[in-house]
């Protein structure tokens, strides 16, 4: 079908997908040629868009109304007619500013990046902390919080950071859980789990507690979505005219919300991927019913064999898909120089 398409009839259906984005009205030949002064007439356009629309790229939603993109329509826009997109220079020096100001904070990475994400497309964002894939121990921290109840935070090389509540048979002290916290720190630096374990006969009971607790963690780290997922824009989504009735909404949404549903998304697709990809999967691609009504741009970041992650935006089908993708591509460009940057500490 690719082929089928002649240069006009390619120029023609980009008119017409740039129109309705803008818009979200159908577009009739007349509007196009005295908004574009173009050199053939409106009865040559009518009958060009007619052709597009049997070879289904666009679609009349109802007679004697203009033509609006099917789903068919976008991915040949998307695949065929977009060509590679870049944010503008200035754009692209404040986010990078603005991830320099955050320092090597990974949080404060992973939030600034969908806030990015979201602000830049319009749309809501979603990106997965960095998961180890091979988990190392890098840092150890135990907070006494009320009394047997211990807050335990562990740092794992790439940045990742797990957080649970142990609970000790008898109080300890905070002096004895920095102790035991520092000395795990010192002696499991950069070390895997079959080595973190092999630690556990020199301890005494709290480090031998804090052990098993640890391993827990590290076997659970190497989960596409075994850290938080960080989300912004939603309220982005919900604007969209196309999500203006609650149930295409909650379904819409339930892809970002539901960790067993997102995670089925990313395994079959982005995190399969090399590191420089953008995906765009438009409609669901008759595979997540509830993507239907949605288009989702996806990337995966990271030093593979180290630690990776993924990023995504998620919006109606009329998409901006052109900042939309080249803003994903840079964000994930960032986090992976983060994700570098912390391998080399």
């Amino acid at each position: 079908m690719a082929n089928s398409l002649s240069e006009r009839q390619k120029f023609i259906l980009a008119l017409v997908i740039r129109e309705y984005i803008d818009s979200v009205q159908p577009v009739g030949s007349k509007r196009l040629v005295d908004k574009y002064s173009l050199d053939f007439s409106s009865a040559t356009l009518r009958n060009e868009m007619g052709a597009l629309t049997e070879l289904g790229y666009l679609r009349q939603p109802y007679t004697s109304a203009g033509r609006i993109p099917t789903e068919e329509g976008y991915r040949y826009f998307v695949r065929q007619l977009m060509g590679q997109t870049e944010l503008p220079q200035n754009t692209r020096r404040t986010i990078s500013h603005q991830f320099y100001q955050a320092g090597q904070d990974v949080n404060r990475w992973m939030r600034l990046a969908a806030s990015v994400l979201a602000h830049q497309s319009q749309g809501a964002s979603l990106v997965t902390s960095p998961h180890s894939e091979k988990p190392r121990f890098k840092h150890l921290e135990l907070i006494a919080t009320q009394g047997r109840q211990v807050l335990m935070v562990l740092v794992l090389a790439g940045g990742q950071v797990r957080q649970q509540m142990l609970s000790l048979a008898e109080p300890v002290s905070q002096d004895h859980l920095s102790e035991t916290a520092a000395n795990l720190s010192l002696l499991g630096q950069s070390l895997d789990i079959e080595q973190i374990s092999a630690l556990a006969p020199q301890l005494d009971v709290l480090g031998q507690d804090v052990i098993k607790l640890i391993l827990d963690d590290m076997r659970h780290s190497g989960d596409i979505l075994g850290g938080e997922v960080y989300r912004d824009g939603l309220a982005n989504v919900l604007s969209e005219p196309e999500f203006a009735e609650v149930d295409v909404a909650r379904r819409a949404l339930r892809i970002l919300e539901e960790r067993s549903l997102l995670e089925d998304l990313l395994t079959r697709t982005v995190l399969t991927t090399n590191m420089d990809g953008v995906q765009v999967l438009i409609g669901g691609e008759n595979t997540w019913e509830e993507l239907s009504d949605c288009s989702v741009v996806l990337a995966r970041y990271g030093a593979p064999g180290y630690a990776t992650g993924a990023i995504g935006v998620l919006g109606p089908i009329r998409m901006a898909y052109g900042r939309t993708i080249s803003t994903v591509r840079f964000v994930a460009g960032l986090l992976s120089d983060l994700v570098v940057d912390l391998q080399t500490e």
